[in-house]
């Protein structure tokens, strides 16, 4: 698993899906200020390594939680991820919105949805978790048996360990922020001086910068 940590923490790099600048922070859309910034749909543009993420959450879900039946993607970043991982296992796929549609038919879940069956829910980031956990409750609340949740990289909050295992919703990821940062200052990405400002932003990262 380790190896496969780096590997995908390589690609990420490579591609500029993750991005690091300690001394030039990013603005999220939560006003939080960050020394990283996240764009997984850069992968889709790399047959090779949209491959790898796609075989590995294959690989992922058989060895961890067995076959489900349906695989449902969160959206928007993991629809059509979730969609090649569903395509690779010949099985139906869905997808959450984050809120239900305000027109038509209000849906909140798209596709088909499998009442009393398992799922997978596949998703591309996860920082504190509440708008992937918000998924896993709608497909709860349809009556969908959620076997837990696959994810390309986590930061690794800790509120986001918490509020999984208050959901009770098992959580596996192809990298993390730990094997990213390692990764990156074997590949001089990064300085060694860099290292303190990245690991003092995860431990408080509501108030890094302010």
């Amino acid at each position: 698993m380790e190896n496969l940590e780096k590997k995908i923490a390589q690609s990420l790099l490579q591609i500029k899906a993750i991005k690091l600048q300690p001394a030039n922070p990013f603005t999220w859309a939560s006003g939080w200020k960050s020394p990283i910034y996240c764009d997984n749909r850069k992968t889709l543009s790399y047959p090779e390594i949209r491959n790898e993420i796609r075989d590995s959450f294959v690989k992922t879900i058989n060895e961890k939680y067995g076959r489900p039946d349906v695989i449902a993607g969160v959206a928007t970043g993991a629809i059509a991820i979730g969609a090649l991982v569903a395509d690779a296992m010949n099985l139906p796929f869905i997808y959450v919105r984050p809120k239900p549609k305000e027109h038509g038919l209000g849906n909140m879940i798209e596709g088909e949805i499998p009442m009393g069956k398992k799922a997978v829910v596949i998703e591309d980031l996860i920082s504190t978790g509440t708008s992937s956990l918000k998924a896993v409750e709608a497909l709860r609340n349809a009556d969908v048996d959620v076997l837990g949740m696959l994810a390309i990289f986590t930061y690794g909050f800790q509120n986001a360990e918490q509020n999984f295992n208050e959901a009770n919703v098992k959580l596996n990821t192809l990298s993390n922020y730990e094997v990213l940062v390692k990764t990156a200052l074997e590949s001089n990405y990064i300085k060694e001086s860099d290292l303190e400002t990245l690991k003092n932003w995860r431990k408080t990262p509501e108030s890094w910068g302010i």
